[in-house]
């Protein structure tokens, strides 16, 4: 304490100092410790004084802005807030005070929007020392992969603001790696990312190539961007598509030494995302869940209601890095979250105490949003299904077999229109459950994005899967097209809008006529021909798709010898194992409902390759 301005000397103890400091006009005695800033330096003019003072212990945040305003280029509010972490409305509130005082000038023409000090130099002593960063000494060993890792950042897909998506810098995706590789010793284990919009999982593995990752995301851009670079740079990671308010792939489920996530931030989604990072651990009490979440300084509420989730779940607090991460966008929270390192303190967590179905702060699947069925809408659903299975839909391969029959409802239906009962999503994705002759699938109310994945979850011949006419699966041929590639062979497809209301779609899917005895060669030769050769890919197929519950080695290993049979060359069961041996390395570990999806088009060629193998 003895070089601190303010504190008496060692001479003097008990006495106030002299005080040579010009009061500024609304500054007390008290106040000099605004007006000189930590250091010594000189004072801030009044104006300024008086809005550090104001924020109290937390002086630092507004002293970042000020400082960075004492170099006297022009500034956005927003390029402050990047710069400095500090919550926008802090921001905005600080500029217009110091606008008001008169030591702002506003930029005009190409500088509209921007502002600067009027006398910068006045403001020289703003600076502050500042916490020093944990791994910063580190990153100068690793500006390769810091290349590597912006060059990825710049070409992945854009943010999904129904996912809450917000782009994480480079530099933080790297720091979060090295934090996690000098914490911990990850050498030959496994980091499951819950979510991975921001490329930890390549961060971390470009900086220990002795770690491997495992990706699980609902969204198919970020998948296929995170397979591409990691194959370019041969990396050890691995995706799996899936939406997590239904539950981990059973692939992940029990295979992870520690976790990263960065959350939707709303408390159930914090929540659900950490839960099912849990869910994913080999040895929960041993490991660690890392997790970046943030909330801007002016709501602390919602972040005490995050924590006490949390704090609930049995998650001891072991460490919390304040501004950690730094993003591109998210001003509202300073463009900034802090790093909070949860231990686990029980095999298994207590029970969910939120909403699992609405986790996200905007979209679709927002707390606030609205979508489901209500009675009206989904007993005119139900007449149009009984009128298409009773009606045209007989002559579209197999309908006609079903009319009369009352169909198995999934998913939330109302109770008025359930009397019989439903089957919850999570289950007819997670086993394979009995479904009678045709499923209707309600994928409204945000679960559209299952449509493809659900319907193959099905064992019925007939599947209704009703979705928003805005779904990106049905509203144009694109996206039609997209679905139809994800359930062909097995099933044919049609789009029939206007399905109960105006604002629904149903992909209706009936299960192709394809079968051995349709596609039986007229001779013993003609499997050979391309033909041949092209029906007996597509029965290999269809026997994939018909168990999309079972991991993808095991149904192509049985299909082999099936399909082998049909014909005419029958291998056995260690023959068809060595094959699927062969196959490539992302087949491993997977089923169809949580392969990505760029690799459906890769799944006929494998099936190709096999049976030329046999």
């Amino acid at each position: 304490m003895a070089g601190h301005p303010t504190s008496p000397g060692p001479d003097d103890l008990g006495s106030a100092p002299p005080d040579h400091t010009t009061r500024a006009p609304g500054v007390t005695v008290s106040d000099t410790s605004a007006v000189h800033p930590p250091g010594g330096g000189p004072p801030l003019p009044a104006a300024a004084s008086r809005l550090v003072h104001e924020h109290g212990v937390n002086a630092p945040r507004p002293r970042r802005v000020l400082a960075l305003l004492a170099d006297g280029r022009w500034w956005s509010a927003d390029d402050l807030v990047q710069a400095t972490g500090v919550a926008y409305t802090l921001v905005s509130s600080l500029l217009k005070e110091l606008g008001e005082a008169g030591e702002l000038v506003t930029g005009d023409e190409g500088r509209r929007g921007r502002v600067r000090l009027v006398r910068p130099d006045d403001y020289a002593g703003a600076a502050s020392d500042a916490l020093a960063d944990p791994v910063a000494h580190l990153l100068p060993r690793y500006a390769r992969a810091l290349a590597e890792l912006a060059s990825a950042v710049e070409e992945g897909p854009a943010s999904d603001l129904d996912l809450d998506h917000v782009t994480a810098t480079a530099e933080t995706a790297l720091r979060r790696a090295l934090f996690l590789a000098t914490r911990f010793d990850l050498h030959d284990r496994v980091l499951l990312c819950v979510g991975d919009h921001d490329l930890t999982s390549i961060a971390l593995t470009l900086v220990c190539p002795g770690a491997r990752a495992e990706v699980v995301d609902i969204d198919e851009r970020v998948l296929a961007h995170i397979d591409a670079v990691a194959a370019r740079l041969d990396l050890g990671v691995r995706t799996h598509t899936a939406d997590l308010r239904l539950g981990l792939p059973s692939t992940v489920r029990g295979v992870a030494d520690v976790v990263f996530t960065d959350p939707p931030y709303t408390a159930d989604g914090v929540e659900l995302f950490v839960r099912r990072g849990v869910e994913g651990m080999a040895d929960p009490r041993r490991g660690r869940v890392l997790v970046a979440y943030g909330a801007s300084e002016t709501t602390p509420k919602l972040a005490a209601t995050t924590q006490s989730r949390l704090a609930r779940m049995d998650l001891l607090f072991e460490a919390v890095w304040p501004d950690f991460n730094r993003y591109h966008g998210a001003e509202s929270i300073g463009a900034a979250s802090d790093l909070y390192v949860l231990r686990p303190l029980a095999r298994t967590l207590p029970p969910p105490s939120g909403d699992a179905a609405r986790v996200y702060s905007q979209g679709v699947n927002a707390k606030e949003a609205r979508g489901g069925l209500d009675a009206e809408r989904a007993r005119a659903v139900l007449d149009r299904v009984r009128e298409d299975l009773g009606g045209e839909g007989g002559g579209d391969g197999g309908s006609a077999a079903v009319a009369g029959a009352e169909p198995t409802l999934v998913g939330e239906w109302p109770a008025e229109v359930s009397e019989s009962g439903r089957v919850r999503l999570s289950t007819w994705m997670d086993a394979p459950a009995p479904g009678g002759r045709c499923a209707v699938l309600n994928l409204t109310g945000g679960w559209e994005r299952l449509a493809a994945r659900a319907a193959l979850a099905s064992a019925t011949d007939t599947v209704y899967a009703l979705v928003p006419s805005s779904a990106a699966c049905v509203r144009d041929a694109a996206g039609q097209r997209g679905l139809r590639a994800l359930v062909e062979p097995r099933f044919r497809v049609r789009f029939l809008r206007g399905f109960g209301a105006d604002d629904l779609t149903a992909v209706r899917l009936t299960r192709s006529p394809l079968s051995r005895d349709d596609a039986a060669p007229a001779d013993p030769g003609a499997a050979d021909a391309s033909g041949g050769m092209e029906a007996a890919v597509d029965l290999l197929l269809v026997h994939v798709q018909e168990r999309a519950h079972g991991t993808l080695t095991a149904t192509l290993r049985a299909g082999l010898t099936e399909v082998s049979a049909w014909r005419g060359r029958p291998v056995n069961k260690r023959t068809a194992r060595q094959a699927v041996s062969t196959a490539p390395r992302w087949l491993s570990g997977h089923t169809l409902l949580d392969l990505p999806e760029h690799r459906f088009a890769e799944l006929r060629g494998v099936a190709a390759a096999l049976l030329a193998q046999v």
